[in-house]
Protein backbone atom coordinates (compact mmCIF):
# COMPACT_ATOMS: atom_id res chain seq x y z
CA UNK A 1 0.00 0.00 0.00
CA UNK A 2 1.65 3.32 -0.92
CA UNK A 3 2.14 6.14 1.53
CA UNK A 4 -0.64 8.21 -0.63
CA UNK A 5 -3.25 6.37 0.84
CA UNK A 6 -5.44 7.92 3.29
CA UNK A 7 -5.89 7.10 7.26
CA UNK A 8 -8.92 5.71 6.53
CA UNK A 9 -8.11 3.07 4.05
CA UNK A 10 -4.65 2.43 5.42
CA UNK A 11 -6.17 1.83 8.94
CA UNK A 12 -9.01 -0.35 7.57
CA UNK A 13 -6.75 -2.14 5.59
CA UNK A 14 -4.30 -2.43 7.58
CA UNK A 15 -6.78 -4.45 10.23
CA UNK A 16 -9.22 -5.77 7.55
CA UNK A 17 -5.74 -7.32 5.68
CA UNK A 18 -3.82 -7.99 9.11
CA UNK A 19 -0.79 -7.31 7.29
CA UNK A 20 1.45 -3.75 7.39
CA UNK A 21 0.89 -1.12 4.90
CA UNK A 22 2.45 -2.80 2.20
CA UNK A 23 2.48 -6.08 2.29
CA UNK A 24 0.21 -6.80 -0.28
CA UNK A 25 2.30 -4.85 -2.42
CA UNK A 26 5.67 -6.82 -1.78
CA UNK A 27 7.67 -7.09 -5.07
CA UNK A 28 7.70 -10.77 -6.51
CA UNK A 29 10.80 -12.48 -6.17
CA UNK A 30 13.60 -11.63 -8.23
CA UNK A 31 16.21 -13.35 -9.70
CA UNK A 32 19.52 -12.58 -8.97
CA UNK A 33 19.25 -10.80 -5.55
CA UNK A 34 21.51 -11.71 -2.94
CA UNK A 35 20.53 -12.60 0.38
CA UNK A 36 21.51 -9.96 3.44
CA UNK A 37 25.09 -9.53 4.54
CA UNK A 38 25.51 -9.42 8.63
CA UNK A 39 24.41 -5.68 9.55
CA UNK A 40 21.53 -3.70 9.91
CA UNK A 41 22.50 -0.64 8.21
CA UNK A 42 19.97 -0.92 5.40
CA UNK A 43 17.29 -1.97 8.26
CA UNK A 44 18.24 1.67 9.54
CA UNK A 45 18.26 3.35 6.47
CA UNK A 46 15.23 1.77 5.85
CA UNK A 47 13.34 3.55 9.19
CA UNK A 48 15.04 7.16 8.57
CA UNK A 49 13.04 6.78 4.97
CA UNK A 50 10.03 6.37 6.89
CA UNK A 51 10.53 9.22 9.41
CA UNK A 52 11.57 11.36 6.26
CA UNK A 53 8.75 10.26 4.47
CA UNK A 54 6.40 11.78 7.37
CA UNK A 55 6.53 8.73 9.91
CA UNK A 56 6.79 10.45 13.11
CA UNK A 57 8.94 7.89 14.64
CA UNK A 58 9.84 3.76 13.95
CA UNK A 59 11.47 1.27 16.04
CA UNK A 60 12.59 -1.78 14.80
CA UNK A 61 15.05 -4.99 16.80
CA UNK A 62 16.72 -7.62 14.73
CA UNK A 63 18.15 -11.07 15.98
CA UNK A 64 20.58 -13.08 14.03
CA UNK A 65 23.19 -15.28 14.68
CA UNK A 66 25.29 -12.09 15.27
CA UNK A 67 23.23 -11.19 18.28
CA UNK A 68 20.50 -8.59 18.87
CA UNK A 69 20.18 -4.73 17.21
CA UNK A 70 18.19 -1.97 17.87
CA UNK A 71 17.40 0.91 15.56
CA UNK A 72 15.04 4.05 15.85
CA UNK A 73 14.29 6.73 13.76
CA UNK A 74 12.25 10.68 14.72
CA UNK A 75 10.98 10.31 18.43
CA UNK A 76 10.84 6.58 19.64
CA UNK A 77 12.40 4.16 22.32
CA UNK A 78 14.06 1.13 21.24
CA UNK A 79 11.83 -0.61 24.09
CA UNK A 80 8.57 1.19 23.16
CA UNK A 81 6.02 -0.98 23.54
CA UNK A 82 2.71 -0.82 20.59
CA UNK A 83 -0.84 -1.74 19.74
CA UNK A 84 0.57 -4.93 17.24
CA UNK A 85 -2.99 -5.11 15.64
CA UNK A 86 -3.45 -8.14 13.28
CA UNK A 87 -0.14 -9.86 15.10
CA UNK A 88 -2.83 -10.68 17.72
CA UNK A 89 -4.13 -13.55 15.18
CA UNK A 90 -1.06 -15.58 15.83
CA UNK A 91 -1.60 -15.91 19.37
CA UNK A 92 -5.08 -16.55 18.69
CA UNK A 93 -4.37 -19.70 16.64
CA UNK A 94 -1.67 -20.87 18.53
CA UNK A 95 -3.40 -21.07 21.47
CA UNK A 96 -6.34 -23.42 19.52
CA UNK A 97 -3.56 -25.79 18.17
CA UNK A 98 -2.18 -26.49 21.69
CA UNK A 99 -6.11 -27.25 22.24
CA UNK A 100 -6.46 -30.10 19.67
CA UNK A 101 -3.20 -31.26 20.34
CA UNK A 102 -4.71 -31.82 23.83
CA UNK A 103 -7.74 -33.30 22.50
CA UNK A 104 -10.30 -30.63 23.72
CA UNK A 105 -11.51 -29.71 20.13
CA UNK A 106 -11.02 -30.22 16.53
CA UNK A 107 -10.03 -27.31 13.76
CA UNK A 108 -12.38 -29.39 11.27
CA UNK A 109 -15.07 -28.91 14.02
CA UNK A 110 -18.09 -27.37 12.40
CA UNK A 111 -18.39 -23.55 14.24
CA UNK A 112 -22.06 -24.40 15.18
CA UNK A 113 -21.01 -26.93 17.51
CA UNK A 114 -19.01 -24.68 19.48
CA UNK A 115 -20.95 -21.51 18.90
CA UNK A 116 -24.51 -22.76 17.88
CA UNK A 117 -26.92 -19.87 16.31
CA UNK A 118 -23.76 -17.54 16.55
CA UNK A 119 -22.94 -17.43 12.70
CA UNK A 120 -26.42 -17.31 10.73
CA UNK A 121 -27.94 -14.36 8.93
CA UNK A 122 -27.90 -13.17 5.62
CA UNK A 123 -26.94 -16.75 4.16
CA UNK A 124 -23.77 -17.34 6.91
CA UNK A 125 -24.24 -20.70 8.34
CA UNK A 126 -22.03 -22.01 11.27
CA UNK A 127 -22.84 -25.80 10.39
CA UNK A 128 -21.03 -25.45 6.98
CA UNK A 129 -18.18 -23.49 8.51
CA UNK A 130 -15.39 -25.36 10.45
CA UNK A 131 -12.64 -23.47 13.16
CA UNK A 132 -9.78 -24.20 10.22
CA UNK A 133 -11.66 -22.23 7.86
CA UNK A 134 -11.69 -19.45 10.29
CA UNK A 135 -7.83 -19.52 10.95
CA UNK A 136 -6.99 -19.18 7.60
CA UNK A 137 -9.24 -17.22 6.08
CA UNK A 138 -11.32 -19.67 3.87
CA UNK A 139 -14.56 -19.61 5.84
CA UNK A 140 -16.10 -16.54 3.62
CA UNK A 141 -17.58 -14.52 6.66
CA UNK A 142 -18.07 -10.92 6.09
CA UNK A 143 -15.39 -8.98 7.72
CA UNK A 144 -16.87 -6.47 10.28
CA UNK A 145 -14.17 -3.96 9.29
CA UNK A 146 -15.81 -3.71 5.98
CA UNK A 147 -19.15 -2.55 7.40
CA UNK A 148 -19.80 1.18 6.40
CA UNK A 149 -21.13 2.03 9.54
CA UNK A 150 -18.78 0.89 11.50
CA UNK A 151 -15.56 2.32 9.39
CA UNK A 152 -17.39 5.80 10.50
CA UNK A 153 -18.21 5.46 13.77
CA UNK A 154 -14.55 3.76 14.37
CA UNK A 155 -12.09 4.55 11.57
CA UNK A 156 -13.31 8.18 10.92
CA UNK A 157 -13.90 11.35 12.95
CA UNK A 158 -16.63 9.54 14.68
CA UNK A 159 -13.93 8.17 16.44
CA UNK A 160 -12.87 10.96 18.56
CA UNK A 161 -16.23 10.37 20.39
CA UNK A 162 -16.64 6.67 20.46
CA UNK A 163 -12.80 5.91 20.97
CA UNK A 164 -13.83 4.68 24.56
CA UNK A 165 -17.09 2.52 23.30
CA UNK A 166 -16.80 -0.85 24.59
CA UNK A 167 -17.67 -3.86 21.75
CA UNK A 168 -18.83 -7.18 22.67
CA UNK A 169 -17.48 -10.01 20.84
CA UNK A 170 -21.08 -10.61 20.13
CA UNK A 171 -21.80 -7.33 19.08
CA UNK A 172 -18.75 -7.51 16.56
CA UNK A 173 -20.03 -10.67 15.04
CA UNK A 174 -23.62 -9.29 15.05
CA UNK A 175 -22.12 -6.26 12.24
CA UNK A 176 -20.47 -8.91 10.26
CA UNK A 177 -24.04 -11.43 10.36
CA UNK A 178 -25.73 -7.77 8.94
CA UNK A 179 -24.01 -8.91 5.40
CA UNK A 180 -24.18 -11.77 2.80
CA UNK A 181 -20.82 -13.75 3.29
CA UNK A 182 -18.03 -13.22 1.07
CA UNK A 183 -18.08 -16.93 -0.83
CA UNK A 184 -18.90 -19.94 -0.08
CA UNK A 185 -17.42 -21.94 2.35
CA UNK A 186 -13.76 -23.31 1.46
CA UNK A 187 -14.04 -21.80 -2.56
CA UNK A 188 -12.02 -18.75 -1.99
CA UNK A 189 -9.99 -16.66 0.53
CA UNK A 190 -10.39 -13.39 1.85
CA UNK A 191 -8.77 -11.62 5.26
CA UNK A 192 -11.84 -11.41 7.77
CA UNK A 193 -11.15 -9.91 11.27
CA UNK A 194 -14.56 -11.49 12.16
CA UNK A 195 -12.98 -14.99 11.75
CA UNK A 196 -10.61 -14.67 14.46
CA UNK A 197 -13.43 -13.00 16.75
CA UNK A 198 -15.10 -15.98 16.21
CA UNK A 199 -11.79 -18.12 16.97
CA UNK A 200 -11.45 -16.24 20.24
CA UNK A 201 -14.81 -16.96 21.13
CA UNK A 202 -14.54 -20.56 20.43
CA UNK A 203 -11.54 -20.53 22.78
CA UNK A 204 -13.77 -18.93 25.75
CA UNK A 205 -16.64 -22.00 25.03
CA UNK A 206 -13.42 -24.67 25.32
CA UNK A 207 -11.89 -23.11 28.04
CA UNK A 208 -14.57 -21.46 30.06
CA UNK A 209 -12.35 -18.28 30.42
CA UNK A 210 -11.69 -15.83 27.96
CA UNK A 211 -9.35 -16.01 25.12
CA UNK A 212 -6.72 -13.69 26.55
CA UNK A 213 -6.49 -15.69 29.83
CA UNK A 214 -5.50 -18.53 27.62
CA UNK A 215 -2.98 -16.51 25.57
CA UNK A 216 -1.43 -15.36 29.19
CA UNK A 217 -1.25 -18.78 30.68
CA UNK A 218 -0.13 -20.34 27.74
CA UNK A 219 1.95 -17.89 25.98
CA UNK A 220 2.71 -14.99 27.62
CA UNK A 221 3.79 -16.38 30.75
CA UNK A 222 5.69 -19.53 29.88
CA UNK A 223 7.74 -17.19 27.26
CA UNK A 224 8.46 -14.59 30.23
CA UNK A 225 6.80 -12.38 27.90
CA UNK A 226 7.23 -9.20 29.80
CA UNK A 227 6.02 -6.33 27.40
CA UNK A 228 3.15 -8.10 26.18
CA UNK A 229 -0.70 -7.78 27.58
CA UNK A 230 -3.85 -8.84 26.54
CA UNK A 231 -5.97 -5.72 27.34
CA UNK A 232 -9.29 -6.34 27.25
CA UNK A 233 -10.80 -3.11 27.57
CA UNK A 234 -8.11 -1.04 29.25
CA UNK A 235 -7.69 2.23 27.15
CA UNK A 236 -4.35 4.01 27.93
CA UNK A 237 -1.09 2.31 26.73
CA UNK A 238 1.55 0.80 29.04
CA UNK A 239 4.99 2.68 29.82
CA UNK A 240 7.50 2.87 27.75
CA UNK A 241 5.42 3.83 24.80
CA UNK A 242 5.31 6.47 22.05
CA UNK A 243 1.88 8.20 20.97
CA UNK A 244 0.21 6.83 17.82
CA UNK A 245 -1.12 9.51 15.25
CA UNK A 246 -3.69 8.82 12.72
CA UNK A 247 -5.04 11.76 10.40
CA UNK A 248 -8.88 9.94 10.44
CA UNK A 249 -10.11 11.26 7.03
CA UNK A 250 -9.68 10.60 3.97
CA UNK A 251 -8.38 14.23 3.18
CA UNK A 252 -4.89 13.98 2.91
CA UNK A 253 -4.37 17.47 4.51
CA UNK A 254 -6.35 16.56 7.24
CA UNK A 255 -4.83 17.41 10.66
CA UNK A 256 -2.91 14.73 12.85
CA UNK A 257 -4.78 13.26 16.32
CA UNK A 258 -2.89 11.75 19.09
CA UNK A 259 -4.95 8.20 18.87
CA UNK A 260 -2.78 6.44 21.47
CA UNK A 261 -5.98 6.26 23.79
CA UNK A 262 -8.81 3.76 22.58
CA UNK A 263 -10.59 0.27 23.63
CA UNK A 264 -9.22 -2.18 21.90
CA UNK A 265 -12.62 -4.62 22.16
CA UNK A 266 -13.04 -3.09 18.98
CA UNK A 267 -10.45 -5.67 17.65
CA UNK A 268 -10.66 -8.02 20.29
CA UNK A 269 -8.61 -11.73 19.61
CA UNK A 270 -8.67 -10.60 15.80
CA UNK A 271 -6.34 -7.54 17.26
CA UNK A 272 -5.84 -5.87 20.73
CA UNK A 273 -2.53 -7.05 22.08
CA UNK A 274 -0.21 -4.67 22.89
CA UNK A 275 3.75 -5.82 22.62
CA UNK A 276 7.25 -5.20 21.42
CA UNK A 277 10.00 -5.78 19.47
CA UNK A 278 11.60 -7.72 21.59
CA UNK A 279 8.72 -9.97 22.99
CA UNK A 280 7.17 -10.35 19.33
CA UNK A 281 10.55 -11.87 18.33
CA UNK A 282 10.93 -14.23 21.62
CA UNK A 283 7.17 -15.28 20.87
CA UNK A 284 7.55 -16.19 16.67
CA UNK A 285 11.27 -17.60 17.01
CA UNK A 286 10.00 -20.11 19.96
CA UNK A 287 6.73 -20.83 18.08
CA UNK A 288 8.59 -21.61 14.56
CA UNK A 289 11.46 -23.55 16.76
CA UNK A 290 8.50 -26.11 17.88
CA UNK A 291 8.70 -24.66 21.67
CA UNK A 292 4.79 -24.05 21.67
CA UNK A 293 3.46 -26.62 19.61
CA UNK A 294 3.51 -30.33 18.60
CA UNK A 295 5.29 -31.23 15.30
CA UNK A 296 2.02 -32.15 14.05
CA UNK A 297 0.48 -29.27 15.01
CA UNK A 298 3.50 -26.96 13.86
CA UNK A 299 2.86 -28.65 10.40
CA UNK A 300 -0.70 -27.81 10.23
CA UNK A 301 0.11 -23.91 11.35
CA UNK A 302 2.44 -23.54 8.33
CA UNK A 303 0.74 -25.49 6.00
CA UNK A 304 -0.54 -22.26 3.83
CA UNK A 305 -3.36 -21.37 1.39
CA UNK A 306 -2.82 -19.43 -1.53
CA UNK A 307 -3.55 -15.58 -0.86
CA UNK A 308 -3.94 -14.76 -4.30
CA UNK A 309 -2.96 -16.36 -7.75
CA UNK A 310 -1.55 -12.98 -9.03
CA UNK A 311 0.90 -13.35 -5.69
CA UNK A 312 2.59 -16.83 -5.79
CA UNK A 313 5.16 -15.70 -3.14
CA UNK A 314 2.39 -15.17 -0.42
CA UNK A 315 0.38 -17.93 1.57
CA UNK A 316 -1.67 -17.88 4.87
CA UNK A 317 -1.43 -20.64 7.29
CA UNK A 318 -3.34 -20.90 10.63
CA UNK A 319 -2.61 -17.47 11.53
CA UNK A 320 0.40 -17.64 10.01
CA UNK A 321 1.32 -15.95 6.63
CA UNK A 322 4.69 -16.93 4.96
CA UNK A 323 6.14 -14.77 2.63
CA UNK A 324 8.88 -14.91 -0.09
CA UNK A 325 10.98 -11.87 -0.58
CA UNK A 326 12.69 -10.15 -3.63
CA UNK A 327 15.78 -12.17 -2.49
CA UNK A 328 14.19 -15.10 -2.33
CA UNK A 329 14.69 -15.74 1.45
CA UNK A 330 11.14 -17.16 3.18
CA UNK A 331 9.65 -15.46 5.88
CA UNK A 332 7.32 -16.54 8.49
CA UNK A 333 4.58 -14.17 10.71
CA UNK A 334 2.16 -11.27 10.43
CA UNK A 335 1.32 -7.67 10.21
CA UNK A 336 -0.94 -5.72 11.93
CA UNK A 337 -2.46 -2.08 11.59
CA UNK A 338 -4.79 -0.58 14.18
CA UNK A 339 -4.58 3.43 15.05
CA UNK A 340 -2.15 5.32 14.66
CA UNK A 341 0.02 1.88 14.62
CA UNK A 342 1.70 -0.42 11.61
CA UNK A 343 3.31 -3.61 13.00
CA UNK A 344 5.43 -6.12 11.74
CA UNK A 345 6.95 -9.71 12.84
CA UNK A 346 9.19 -12.29 10.89
CA UNK A 347 11.03 -14.96 11.51
CA UNK A 348 12.92 -17.13 8.97
CA UNK A 349 11.50 -20.87 9.31
CA UNK A 350 14.58 -22.03 11.40
CA UNK A 351 14.05 -19.25 13.85
CA UNK A 352 17.19 -17.96 13.50
CA UNK A 353 16.93 -14.69 12.21
CA UNK A 354 13.75 -12.18 13.23
CA UNK A 355 12.63 -8.86 13.33
CA UNK A 356 9.83 -7.04 14.40
CA UNK A 357 8.88 -3.69 14.59
CA UNK A 358 6.77 -0.38 14.65
CA UNK A 359 5.45 3.25 13.09
CA UNK A 360 3.41 4.88 14.91
CA UNK A 361 1.16 6.44 12.01
CA UNK A 362 -1.43 4.79 9.81
CA UNK A 363 -1.69 7.27 6.74
CA UNK A 364 1.50 6.99 5.26
CA UNK A 365 4.74 4.83 5.65
CA UNK A 366 5.90 1.40 4.44
CA UNK A 367 6.93 -1.44 6.81
CA UNK A 368 7.50 -4.06 3.73
CA UNK A 369 10.44 -2.00 3.17
CA UNK A 370 12.24 -2.28 6.76
CA UNK A 371 11.43 -6.13 5.95
CA UNK A 372 13.33 -6.54 2.74
CA UNK A 373 16.39 -4.32 4.02
CA UNK A 374 16.75 -6.62 6.78
CA UNK A 375 16.52 -9.60 5.08
CA UNK A 376 17.64 -8.93 1.47
CA UNK A 377 19.87 -6.36 2.46
CA UNK A 378 18.33 -3.91 0.02
CA UNK A 379 15.32 -1.15 1.14
CA UNK A 380 14.83 -1.06 -3.32
CA UNK A 381 13.21 -4.29 -4.03
CA UNK A 382 12.91 -5.21 -7.70
CA UNK A 383 8.96 -4.95 -9.44
CA UNK A 384 6.66 -7.16 -9.71
CA UNK A 385 7.37 -9.68 -13.12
Amino acid sequence: MSAARTARTVVAAALVAGLTAGALATPALAAGAAPAKPGHAATQQALDAAVAGGVPGAVAQARDGHGRWTGTAGARGGDDRYRVGSITKTFTATVLLQLQAEGRIDLDDPVEKWLPGVVRGHGHDGRRITVRQLLNHTSGVYGYTSDPGFQAKVFGPGFLEHRYDTWTPAQLVAVAMGHEPDFAPGTSWNYSNTNFVLAGMVIEKVTGRPYGKAVENRIIKPLKLRATTVPGTRSAMPRPSSPAYSKLSEDVNAPVHDVSALNPSIAGAAGEIVSDSRDLQTFYRALLQGRLLTRGALKEMTTTVRVSPERPDLGYGLGLMKERLSCGVEVWGHGGGIHGSSSLAHVTRDGGHSLAGNFNADWTGDTQQVVEAEFCGTTDAAPAK
